[in-house]
């Protein structure tokens, strides 16, 4: 049986898109890609650092849930992934969340489900829009209502859709 997931990647050091890039070829080897949004140039949020270069990918996978969850983690290492001690948002070469897995909830504390921060965050939800327009949260909250209410609330976070790779 095939499940439908939502991958969101950042980057914010070092070749951020070249990593994104060889990142979904990775995520490919594993699991089918069904879209994959622009790459967008977002401010950090709850945290200091450089800008990230931030995407979302719709993924059909026979995995599970927490398979899935560590194949993201075991390819976040291959590149380079260090997750320090005690130190929350820290600047990273590659990270990967698992925002949805079909319609599963979980609140399991390695895999809580959906994301819990995501409808806070424009980096997540201006990519998700691009790639699934129709997407709703669980309780039924369009992605177009949600992103206005992110703009209205936290002014600071800022989005732009990167110049394509030539």
């Amino acid at each position: 049986m095939k499940y439908c997931a939502y991958l969101a990647l950042g980057a914010n050091l070092g070749e951020r898109e070249q990593t994104l890039e060889r990142a979904i070829e990775a995520l490919s080897t594993v699991v089918d890609l069904k879209k994959v949004s622009s790459f967008y140039q977002t401010s950090p949020v709850d945290s200091s650092g450089p800008d990230y270069v931030n995407a979302v990918v719709w993924v059909e996978t026979t995995l599970s849930a927490n398979e899935l969850l560590r194949c993201c983690q075991r390819i976040e290492q291959q590149f380079g992934r260090v997750r320090p001690v005690g130190v929350h948002n820290a600047p990273r070469t590659l990270d990967i969340d698992v925002l949805t897995y079909d319609n599963v909830t979980s609140t399991d504390p390695q895999l809580t489900l959906p994301h819990p921060r995501m409808t806070e965050r424009l980096f997540v939800m201006v990519p998700l829009a691009e790639i699934d327009p129709t997407w709703q949260a669980p309780n039924g909250r369009g992605i177009a209502e949600l992103i206005a209410e992110i703009r209205e609330r936290d002014p600071s976070q800022q989005i732009e859709r990167c110049a394509p790779s030539e």
